[in-house]
């Protein structure tokens, strides 16, 4: 995860990030992942920080993970063209 081209944030400004969310610890050799639309990257650290200390018993699907995430921190604020 990180932030957005050199190229976008010279355009739309340099508040903003994308990329995934690696998810380790199943029995796949290799880790799965959710691709991350843009958001703002306040959010994007918010959600960072939570997600380094985020452990479950069963992987959640992204839908029940943005929920928990926004239920603890508030909405994300998603790019919008």
């Amino acid at each position: 995860m990180g932030p957005v081209s050199l190229v976008w944030t010279q355009k739309h400004g340099d508040h903003w990030a994308a990329g995934r969310i690696d998810i380790y610890g199943t029995d796949s050799e290799y880790p799965e992942e959710y691709a991350l639309p843009i958001m703002h990257s306040n959010d994007w650290s918010k959600l960072t920080r939570w997600l380094d200390t985020l452990e479950t018993e069963e992987v959640l699907d992204y839908e029940e993970l943005i929920e928990q995430f926004e239920n603890i921190h508030g909405k994300i604020t998603w790019w919008q063209e």
